[in-house]
């Protein structure tokens, strides 16, 4: 298998999905148990890492008083359901 850290997001989830159906079967001794739920807790940091990397490169483009501001990915709404914006 490709170092961990060259995989892509994909690759790894469908490595992490594999490996927590092997885990939830109940069938595997307890050693590989922990190598596999290790190897999972690496994975799972892999993808949180790469799914925050993409969010920095996200930006939404909105539309306020005829200009096109850009505004960070996850930049949420206000109180009162709007866009928050200034």
């Amino acid at each position: 298998m490709a170092n961990e850290a060259e995989l892509n997001f994909e690759a790894a989830m469908a490595a992490l999905e594999e490996i927590v159906g092997q885990l939830e079967h109940g069938d595997v001794p307890l050693e590989q148990a922990i190598d596999l739920f290790q190897r999972g807790m690496k994975l799972s940091q892999l993808c949180s890492q790469k799914l925050e990397q993409v969010e920095r490169k996200i930006e939404m483009i909105v539309e306020k008083d005829g200009d096109l501001r850009k505004k960070p990915f996850g930049g949420g709404l206000d109180e009162n359901g709007g866009e928050g914006l200034e």
